[in-house]
């Protein structure tokens, strides 16, 4: 009995480990930092605070659902690359078949968008149009496979489509500073995608797959995406002179000293073994953190 509960548990984390638990925070912090800014930007005090409250769980665990979806299908994807730059993941250990992890990201993709019908249809429509990305980024066209396209693939996902989703759950999405912070979220993402290359660059080339990092080197990549990265937050500072976003969001443009130390951090390749990657790809997620939560703090506070 205990050996067959061992097993279990075994498998459990196998599971577990499949959906990268740590990247999952993104979509959930981002969400509903964005979901509170257009919350309080509608000015719709008829919704009961019940209501507000579902909503927001809904939004931010359907667009979780959807990140751990695309991280199982990469993984069931990537069997090959991870068997030679990280061999420790369930897959290439045979703890779990590639066909289990395929049959679990369809549940969890199936689960996502279901879920998202009860928010509202036009959540429910960028989930799918998230959805498309992230399924034709691991299979065909696999645009994982192509340089620059790899990146612009996650950063209009989880950069442009991401904040333009939670905008909708109780606000319009083409509003202008929806627009706007997708922009800034976009470009920081096409530099800080580069970070999550550095460790797969031989096992990327040895299998067709184009990245900045094994095309250009560690450092020049480090260059490029540090520019990309201080560029995103810097374009706040015309986003305000224009209008199209308020001037109390002007302090979020000092993010960009902090993308100059991520750039510096990535041409060092320090290895971070607590979340499989380096420390520049954690630091990355934290900036992105900031910028979330800065925006939703600053966007209630001057409301006030």
């Amino acid at each position: 009995m205990n050996e067959e509960n061992n097993v279990y548990k075994t498998r459990l984390k196998a599971y577990y480990s499949l959906l990268r638990p740590f990247t999952l925070l993104a979509p959930v912090i981002v969400s509903i930092s964005v979901m509170l800014a257009s919350l309080i930007q509608s000015g719709r005090s008829d919704l009961p605070l019940y209501r507000v409250i579902l909503m927001i769980l809904s939004g931010s665990v359907s667009l979780a659902l959807l990140n751990g979806a695309s991280n199982t299908l990469n993984q069931a994807t990537d069997i090959n690359e991870d068997g030679l730059s990280k061999p420790y993941r369930p897959i290439p250990r045979g703890l779990i078949r590639r066909e289990e992890a395929y049959v679990l990201s369809i549940i969890l993709y199936t689960s996502a968008y279901l879920l998202s019908l009860s928010v509202n249809h036009v959540f429910s429509l960028f989930v799918l149009s998230i959805l498309f990305f992230s399924v034709s980024y691991s299979l065909y066209p696999r645009m994982k496979r192509f340089i620059f396209w790899n990146q612009l693939w996650v950063a209009l996902s989880r950069g442009l489509l991401g904040i333009l989703s939670s905008w909708s759950v109780f606000n319009d999405p083409l509003n202008k500073v929806p627009l706007s912070i997708g922009c800034v979220a976009t470009v920081f993402l096409l530099g800080g995608t580069v970070t999550k290359d550095v460790l797969d660059a031989d096992a990327d080339r040895a299998f067709g797959i184009r990245t900045l990092v094994n095309t250009l080197g560690v450092r020049r990549a480090a260059v490029i995406a540090g520019v990309l990265m201080s560029l995103a937050f810097l374009l706040i500072i015309p986003f305000v002179f224009i209008g199209t976003l308020g001037f109390y969001l002007l302090p979020l443009s000092l993010l960009s000293l902090a993308s100059l130390c991520i750039a510096y951090l990535m041409s060092k390749t320090v290895r971070s073994h607590r979340y499989e990657n380096t420390i520049s790809w954690c630091c990355m997620y934290g900036t992105y953190f900031l910028f979330a939560l800065g925006f939703a703090v600053l966007t209630i506070v001057s409301y006030f």
